[in-house]
């Protein structure tokens, strides 16, 4: 498979990240050490509150750890200015939430192909790629219609064409299962899997969702801001 590469696409090393509130600190992760190989589908799980969702944010240059290191792909983040770090995040990141966040005044083919533009590729390239990667994932019906038009596991489709339309080294996905229904959900991490096992997508996915994790191939668990378990999924 391709995560036996052994290629690291992600290194975080000796990671904090505390807030302040007012006179009091919480510090939401301790010591983080971890290396994310290409081609890997690994999941973070971990109570409310635990840190995995903190990590997650700054693994994806969306929030900055107050000491550490962030380096995706060879670049460390914490040396990228805001504009920089934007354009990094453009070509080398994809991200999936929980709430699917596609513009609502676009239809499927323009909310993929948005990302794109913005890096400059013209409407017919741009769209030319879109269509494509909605019809791959099985949404050839679907390319004209809004997001209100469409249901759940619909959307959530969508927004994973759009987060890898441009190719990303990593994937990033926030709960993305946690508007979904069970099928819904279990088709979305097929997708996933798919994209690691086939194409060597490297894929990092903060769940609660325990009965997803036999889809994967590696699962980290984190408790009070630190690494508590990580180990192989046999079945991954």
């Amino acid at each position: 498979m391709a995560y036996m590469q052994k290629t690291p696409v992600l290194k975080v090393e000796k990671l904090n990240k505390i807030y302040k509130n007012g006179e009091s600190t919480l510090q939401v992760l301790k010591e983080v050490d971890l290396t994310i190989y290409q081609g890997e589908f690994t999941f973070i799980i971990g109570a409310s509150g635990s840190g995995k969702s903190s990590l997650l944010q700054i693994m994806g240059g969306l929030d900055k750890a107050n000491s550490g290191l962030v380096d995706v792909c060879g670049q460390d983040l914490s040396c990228m200015t805001d504009e920089s770090l934007a354009a990094f995040r453009r070509k080398n990141m994809g991200f999936v939430f929980q709430f699917f966040n596609l513009l609502e005044n676009l239809n499927a083919i323009e909310n993929v192909a948005l990302p794109l533009m913005l890096d400059g590729v013209s409407w017919k390239e741009a769209s030319d790629k879109a269509k494509k990667l909605l019809v791959e994932f099985g949404l050839q019906e679907r390319l004209h219609h809004y997001p209100y038009q469409l249901s759940g596991g619909q959307m959530q489709r969508v927004a994973v064409c759009r987060a890898i339309v441009a190719k990303p080294s990593l994937l990033l996905a926030d709960e993305p299962t946690g508007n979904l229904d069970s099928k819904s959900a279990r088709d979305l991490l097929s997708l996933f899997r798919k994209l690691s096992n086939e194409d060597g997508q490297t894929i990092v996915m903060v769940t609660h969702d325990m009965s997803l994790i036999d889809m994967g191939h590696r699962v980290i668990d984190i408790k009070d801001g630190q690494i508590e378990d990580d180990r192989r999924v046999e079945k991954g």
